[in-house]
């Protein structure tokens, strides 16, 4: 099955989901997430808003910030993406395809070892991923590999085997429910 199959399929899975199941499903994974030595080490969580169904990560996010660890979610500019520190997850706002991102241009994050949560489709067991066809996360870890890298997704979303290509960067861990 192609990718563009695929997204369909997934999008579609996604969308039948209830805000109810979505509620309970991200409730599992924050648990789980918040759990992990990758979040335990981290000083710096460059996480994301949800979108749509995607799994809820303000919880996710408002905890690194209780932890004491510095929050950034991304900002797009043109074909890049910067990740922007908040204080609070109050300053932001629909920006890049209707996707929730900081009002502010900054401050940019600059921290090499933070860890990124990262979205997407579909995944396999060995962290290779399906986004949602922009690029932007390939494109920065490109640019800054020395991040480690958690994907959170639903069940549906964790398949046997994808196929990628030579420009895709596997995540280091995938955490489902």
């Amino acid at each position: 099955m192609d990718k563009k199959e695929l997204r369909r399929q997934i999008q579609q899975k996604k969308r039948a989901m209830s805000e109810e199941q979505i509620e309970v499903a991200s409730r599992e994974l924050a648990r789980k997430f918040l759990a992990t030595e990758a979040y335990r080490d981290a000083k710096t969580l460059y996480g994301y808003l949800p979108y749509n169904q995607e799994v809820r990560t303000a919880a996710i996010l408002a905890q690194a910030l209780k932890d004491g660890k510095q929050v950034a979610v991304p900002k797009v500019y043109g074909e890049e993406m910067r990740f922007i520190l908040l204080e609070d997850l109050s300053g932001v706002e629909k920006g890049y395809a209707g996707i929730p991102e900081p009002v502010a241009d900054g401050p940019v994050a600059q921290d090499p070892t933070a860890l990124v949560l990262m979205p997407g489709l579909a995944f396999d067991a060995e962290g290779h991923r399906i986004g949602y066809g922009g690029g932007f996360y390939d494109r920065f870890l490109e640019k800054e590999p020395g991040h480690p890298t958690v994907a959170l997704c639903y069940d549906f979303q964790m398949l046997e085997r994808l196929e990628t290509q030579e420009h895709d960067i596997p995540v280091d861990m995938v955490i489902w429910a």
